[in-house]
């Protein structure tokens, strides 16, 4: 797609204010507001801003945290993570590997009775769900 390229202009004309502000500026939506929260709908969960595919249903889980929740992303380089001190604390940002959109934050250790032991907590505004077709 190209996205690497998009300027900062052309990402304020393609998003909403609420998707830019998330995904171009790192902010968060607010808890048990997001469209996927709660979503059961198979399917494959793509960056909004790029479109590149970045989870699938089968990993969504419920946390019950008010966002979106995975085990794993689809692909390992499906994503990147940075060290994120924003807060005081140390979080670990998860942004899509294809266009560097925010899409949330990934954590480890919590409990969740998942394979992997990890929460990646993906605002809903930073997705868009492609329901699986009936193949």
């Amino acid at each position: 797609m190209g996205s690497a390229q998009v300027s900062e202009d052309e990402w304020r004309k393609r998003l909403t204010p609420e998707e830019y502000h998330v995904l171009r500026q790192a902010g968060t939506e607010a808890p048990f507001t997001g469209e996927y929260t709660d979503t059961k709908t198979r399917g494959v969960y793509r960056c909004r801003a790029c479109g590149a595919e970045l989870f699938v249903s089968d990993a969504k889980f419920e946390s019950h945290c008010g966002w979106p929740s995975f085990y794993q992303p689809k692909e390992g380089d499906a994503v990147v993570l940075i060290e994120d001190r924003s807060l005081g604390g140390v979080r670990t940002e998860v942004r899509c590997a294809n266009c560097n959109s925010h899409l949330g934050h990934v954590f480890e250790g919590e409990g969740y009775d998942v394979p992997t032991d990890q929460r990646w907590c993906i605002n809903s505004v930073s997705l868009t769900l492609e329901p699986a077709g009936n193949a």
